[in-house]
């Protein structure tokens, strides 16, 4: 089954240690498995577009679609057993230390 990872900050996670930072050794530990499908960093949320289209007019706005004080990173798509496998990947994972990390199985189209 195939999982989103939403990788975040987290105001109230522990400060971001460079020389703590594992992503390489993740990156080793899912591509092993051949869990690891797909994923990437994103761009700052400043530089985010929201769209919303009602009553049949377009409206963008600038910045993300919600003010908070986390935003999303970046993503990542596992190919994992169950949900219980996904979670333990995410928990490798350095964000789960310095941010957070939410984990949500795809809901195919039938």
């Amino acid at each position: 089954m195939r999982y989103l990872m939403i990788v975040a900050t987290d105001p109230n996670a522990e400060p971001y240690n460079a020389d703590e930072d594992n992503i390489g050794e993740w990156g080793e530990y899912v591509g092993s498995k051949g869990i690891w499908k797909d994923g990437s960093r994103l761009r700052p949320a400043e530089e985010a577009k929201t769209v919303r289209l009602r009553e049949g007019s377009l409206g963008v706005t600038d910045g993300p679609f919600i003010e908070g004080k986390e935003m999303i990173a970046g993503f990542d798509i596992l190919e994992c057993s169950d949900l219980d496998e996904a979670v333990e990947v995410a928990g490798r994972h350095p964000m789960a230390r310095f941010g957070q990390i939410e984990v949500r199985a795809f809901w195919p189209f039938q």
